[in-house]
């Protein structure tokens, strides 16, 4: 066929060019469905393929570089592929977690964006028969100054809090980042972590000829439709010409799916069961009947509709929210639909399982879709795009950044701690109930949340992580990076990290310079994960994420899950009484390349970012575990953004204790962003020093925690209070009334 864009508009009609063009696909895959089908498609069938081969749903750009990390190991029930990552945690339970991208509606529609994508993430969850413990989300915003960005931060926080606290799930962590690269696309990343017993987990695989396909949960609508495909694309100045494209949703229904679907799952009745998430029906149909080897035939004049006269192209690419679909055994659909009447959902035999491999779907009587399944989810694209490695910026030394003149180390402190970027977040999380259930050992504000298990003494602990201007001047030392914080911040409050999660968020994959950021952070994943035995269990990738050519800084978030044993050892952030001695576990070299010190005091994001000693990583993470399993700290907390006197600082206005630090150094010391570093308190310095020694770790005495300020020797002091007032003001003033 020729390859000339005249010859190819001649050869397809208007119509159809006009199709491929709203649904994304290119005139080869559009050949690639011909082959498939010996015939053109109807609308309907145009739009299942459309949908199940968007970036969204098939991962075309991505798969074949997902495919090398590693995803097994001792603790893993099941790794990527179903709807959620499910852990082993002892004692016959399992975690069960996964985190999605919900970036182009709350971009468009904030509340209603990322409302849904906190409730598609539960659904994932609870479809695996686990109960959801614990939500978190990653937040990325645009420059404080944009005009938008103060609508997005309200909106978004609002319907995360909205849709979470409704649900009576707690919101216990998260993230949030400003940066101009998200003027245009906000990332909005959203995480639940659920428990369930380990001989109870349902999976999506179909199975049994004529079994019944079954309908649950809310009406179909035509919310959500081409929602997959929206967000396979890139932004542009019409974009908010897409909100008819975002799903509403409705968290008092789903509390009721919820219960509905676990009380339903303590029966045999079911089968396997797959939540309507992207792509909708579609989705949730095809790949059931693939994963099982079967075909399926739905009667779409069964599906409960809202809205008249919905064709079976809006039927099938709908995205309406809070629905499921289910294969039962035989003779149970009385009893599911009792159960569902019971919580007032609609509950529909909408089909049966064959042995044909098609999916077969029929509206008012007539066949509007005959296709084969598997070349649906086999055929899918997958592209081995072109891509060009990051090139290596430059190692920043230390002196290019000396202290401004006329500030001191304390009054940059007291600068940086007032930034977007290292501000409290307590208006956020304040929107958020992070108590409900009663299980929040600790809640945000922390190195990682710690949530008890029912009846046991047990907890799990978990957090989310990421540095995007690490990532963008490195994509493998930051996708390291964001593993290794995940590990720090899970070590620091006692817990043994388990698995990870992880949600890639990056520009468009065409253009070889952001698909080598996104190969770079997959090989800086991996290397971490193998070294820290520390596997990714589930994941999405959300790409595209663009404005008029202009991508965001990438930004690979993870997900950590560990277990704690005893949920009475666990300790946190905030200093706990005076005269306890404060130390430094790692070395300090000062590195300053793309620290918010050197971003915040002048102006600039340049050079590499602070290298990732593996070895080191897992050693001290290793060490700090058993000291805190052995009672020995008060307190830990890691050093991350901002440098070590932003950790102290941290630490001392979490409770109010204050701190005499003795050690020196120049601003590179106190503001350097050296990795594999931990602050923690004692009160045996004695037997730290004994155990340090032992194990080989580079420890610093900084001083002692006294007082009611922070006290730097031939310094200063400045008190907590006044700390406390500048971290804790900006987030506040910036939102006004919001």
């Amino acid at each position: 066929m020729s390859s000339s864009s005249a010859s190819l508009k001649n050869d397809l009609s208007p119509v159809t060019l006009k199709l491929l063009a709203e649904h994304g696909m290119t005139r080869g895959e559009y050949d690639t469905l011909l082959g498939i089908l010996g015939r053109e498609p109807s609308l309907a069938e145009f739009g299942v393929a459309a949908a199940m081969w968007s970036e969204h749903c098939s991962y075309k750009s991505t798969r074949i570089h997902l495919k090398t990390l590693p995803t097994t190991g001792p603790q893993v029930i099941c790794g990527p592929g179903e709807n959620a990552g499910v852990i082993d945690i002892g004692d016959g339970q399992a975690a069960v977690f996964k985190m999605e991208s919900h970036n182009h509606p709350s971009y468009i529609e904030p509340y209603q964006g990322a409302a849904t994508g906190v409730g598609g993430i539960m659904r994932d969850v609870f479809t695996m028969g686990a109960r959801p413990v614990a939500n978190l989300n990653a937040l990325r915003f645009g420059d404080p100054s944009h005009p938008k960005t103060k609508s997005l931060v309200a909106g978004v926080v609002a319907g995360i809090g909205g849709y979470g606290n409704c649900m009576g799930v707690p919101t216990v962590g998260g993230e949030t980042n400003f940066h101009a690269s998200y003027n245009g696309n906000c990332l909005v990343n959203a995480m639940t972590v659920g428990v369930v017993d380990a001989n109870r987990i349902f999976y999506s695989a179909a199975a049994g000829l004529g079994n019944p396909v079954v309908y649950v949960g809310s009406k179909t609508g035509r919310d959500g439709i081409k929602g997959a495909t929206m967000a396979s694309g890139e932004f542009n100045a019409d974009s908010d010409s897409k909100r008819p494209t975002v799903q509403v949703g409705d968290p008092f229904v789903e509390k009721l799916l919820l219960e509905a679907c676990l009380e339903l799952m303590a029966t045999d009745a079911i089968i396997a069961i797959q939540d309507m998430g992207a792509a909708g029906l579609t989705s949730s149909a095809v790949e059931m009947a693939s994963k099982g080897g079967l075909g399926i035939v739905l009667d779409l004049d069964k599906i409960p509709l809202r809205e008249a006269s919905m064709s079976a192209y809006e039927i099938m690419l709908s995205e309406s929210q809070e629905r499921m679909l289910m294969i039962l055994k035989p003779g149970c659909e009385s009893q599911a639909e009792a159960v569902f009447k019971k919580w007032e959902l609609d509950c529909a035999v909408i089909g049966t399982l064959t042995d044909t491999g098609r999916i077969v779907c029929t509206r008012n009587g007539k066949t509007e879709i005959d296709m084969p399944v598997d070349p649906l989810v086999d055929k899918a694209p997958v592209y081995d795009r072109p891509w060009e490695a990051t090139p290596a910026q430059p190692e920043i030394s230390a002196s290019a950044y000396p202290l401004p003149q006329g500030e001191t180390i304390l009054t940059v402190l007291q600068k940086l701690i007032a930034t977007p970027d290292l501000c409290s977040r307590r208006w956020i999380w304040e929107q958020y109930d992070s108590l409900v259930r009663a299980n929040t050992a600790q809640g945000p504000g922390g190195d990682a949340a710690v949530v008890r298990l029912d009846d046991s003494a047990k907890a799990l602990a978990m957090t989310v992580d990421c540095t995007p201007r690490y990532c963008a001047a490195d994509p493998v030392r930051g996708g390291m990076q964001a593993v290794v914080e995940t590990w720090r911040n899970i070590c620091a409050v006692g817990a043994k990290p388990l698995a990870i999660t992880d949600n890639m968020n990056f520009g468009n994959p065409e253009k070889p310079r952001i698909m080598g950021q996104f190969v770079g952070a997959i090989q800086g994943i991996r290397a971490a994960c193998l070294a820290l035995d520390y596997p990714v269990v589930s994941g999405n990738c959300s790409l595209y994420n663009e404005t008029s050519g202009t991508p965001i800084l990438p930004a690979p978030a993870i997900g950590g899950v560990g277990l704690m044993p005893d949920v009475s050892k666990t300790i946190g952030l905030a200093f706990q009484s005076e005269g306890e001695t404060i130390y430094l576990l790692g070395e300090t070299k000062g590195h300053l390349g793309q620290s918010l010190y050197a971003r915040e005091l002048f102006g600039k994001e340049e050079g590499a970012p602070p290298d990732v000693d593996l070895k080191a990583e897992r050693a001290h993470g290793d060490w700090i575990r058993a000291l805190i399993d052995a009672r020995l700290l008060t307190a830990c907390h890691d050093v991350a953004d901002g440098g070590l006197l932003i950790a102290l600082a941290e630490m001392v206005i979490a409770r109010g204790v204050g701190a005499g630090i003795e050690k020196t150094g120049p601003a590179s010391f106190w503001f350097g962003e050296d990795q594999a570093r931990y602050v923690f308190t004692t009160r045996n310095p004695a037997e730290i020093d004994q155990r340090a020694a032992a194990a080989g770790v580079f420890v610093t005495k900084l001083g002692v925690t006294s007082g009611t300020a922070l006290t730097l020797s031939g310094v200063g002091s400045v008190p907590v209070e006044t700390l406390r007032t500048a971290h804790e003001s900006w987030l506040p003033a910036f939102m006004g009334g919001a």
